[in-house]
């Protein structure tokens, strides 16, 4: 299994779309034998997806995540863990261990005109500007149809 993680410092970087590294984890009898740092060719999630789908990635730990990286990633067969923050290498042992603390229904809608990163609470949203919208994306099977409204 391989894992892949928004990197940024040693921690998970909260905003996939604009992550410019991964910390890639090589699991094998749920243990990690191998990890290292790769820097991204390109940004917004259609080429981040893509450049985890050419890394074999299965999984993928990271902070805030919007709907069209979760459909991305969901044609790729990538299981999405968002709403993580902390240490990146803490998080995937808690995964391994079964104790990883994530929300499914994290995302980031909104464009950062005011400077602020998902995750950071600037009007009233906690970070989590989509929470009413419960489309649970990262359920859906390849060749699913996802209606937008």
């Amino acid at each position: 299994m391989k894992i892949a993680v928004t990197y940024e410092n040693g921690e998970v970087f909260q905003h996939f779309g604009h992550t410019a590294a991964f910390k890639f984890y090589e699991v094998k009898d749920n243990k990690v034998v191998s990890s290292e740092v790769v820097n991204t060719n390109g940004s917004g999630h259609g080429a981040l997806s893509a450049f985890l789908g050419d890394h074999k990635i299965n999984k993928l730990i990271c902070g805030g995540i919007g709907g069209g990286a979760k459909a991305a990633l969901a044609e790729k067969n990538i299981e999405i863990f968002g709403g993580v923050t902390g240490d990146a290498d803490k998080n995937v042992e808690d995964y391994l261990a079964g104790k990883l603390k994530y929300d499914p229904d994290k995302v980031c809608s909104h464009h950062h005109e005011d400077g602020h990163d998902c995750g950071e609470d600037h009007h009233g949203c906690s970070g989590n500007c989509s929470s009413q919208n419960k489309t649970v994306i990262s359920s859906l099977k390849p060749g699913s149809l996802l209606l937008k409204r």
